[in-house]
Formats: C-alpha cells, sequence, structure tokens
C-alpha cells in the first residue's frame, strides 16, 4: 500500500494536491481571503479548519510545501510566513513529517526549467493528463510529482 501525499503550494489562494494510497490524486485551490470586517487571523483559523477536514478523508503520511525564498512584496511574506507556522504546527502536533521544497527544484522537475512562468507550469501539468484550474493548483501538483519520484511511491 501507497502512502498519502499532501502537496502545498501556501498562500492566500493555496494551492493542493493529494496522492491518496490507492494512487488516484485530488487536487484544488483553497482561497483563504480575509473576509470584511473579520481580524486578519480568520483566514489562518480557516486554513487549519481545511487541514483537518483533508485529514478526515484519509490519514495523510507526509507533507510537503513549496518553499518560497522571495515574495512579491511584504503583505505576501507575511500571508506565507503565517501560513507555514501553521501548517507546521499542525503537522507536529499530529506527528506528521513535513518538508519544504524550493520553488527553483520543482519547476526545473515539471519544465525542465527551473525559472518556468505560470503558463509552463500549467502546461507541463495537463501534459501529464492533468487539468489544474490556476497556476496554484499546477504548483501543487508538480510539486507532488517531485514528491511522489523522491518517495519512489506508485
Amino acid at each position: 500500500m501507497t502512502e498519502t501525499i499532501l502537496a502545498l503550494d501556501l498562500g492566500t489562494h493555496t494551492g493542493w494536491a493529494l496522492h491518496h494510497r490507492d494512487g488516484t490524486i485530488t487536487s484544488g485551490t483553497a482561497h483563504f481571503q480575509p473576509h470584511r470586517f473579520e481580524g486578519g487571523g480568520m483566514r489562518y483559523l480557516r486554513f487549519k479548519r481545511w487541514l483537518s477536514e483533508l485529514l478526515t478523508s484519509g490519514d495523510i503520511s507526509e507533507v510537503y510545501f513549496e518553499e518560497v525564498r522571495r515574495h512579491a512584496g511584504v503583505d505576501a511574506a507575511h500571508a506565507y510566513g503565517g501560513f507555514l507556522a501553521h501548517l507546521t504546527a499542525w503537522c507536529e502536533h499530529r506527528n506528521i513529517p513535513y518538508q519544504g521544497v524550493p520553488v527553483g527544484t520543482i519547476k526545473k522537475h515539471a519544465t525542465g526549467k527551473g525559472n518556468a512562468g505560470k503558463a509552463e507550469m500549467i502546461a507541463a501539468a495537463r501534459a501529464r493528463g492533468l487539468d489544474p484550474q490556476d497556476a496554484n493548483e499546477a504548483d501543487a501538483l508538480a510539486l507532488l510529482a517531485w514528491a511522489v519520484d523522491q518517495e519512489g511511491v506508485t
């Protein structure tokens, strides 16, 4: 039996991909934009609730996340840091191993280029027979493919 691996492209629009024990893959994008008249921490509470809902769909053996070293702006950096802090604490609490993978590593694995753009990442996912709805989902699918190859999962 194979492992259940979760791959995440963290952010306000979090791309996710899940490799189930039976070898099937599900994926999508979850949105954690703060709503009007609520505190900024609500996005992280929704993120943690969403992670727990994913966990109820089956045991998660490992979590991989896109490790971003540079951000377009301060707000994006703060949001990423908040999502990363909540993700790692959530994993630690449940004894789920987690690992960050550099963006360039994921892009190179998916397209052969470490600096591939959004359109190239979406095209690479489609070439593998997948149908991402946006670049966040495509990035998560690419990370999942990298993780599956690294783990030797079938």
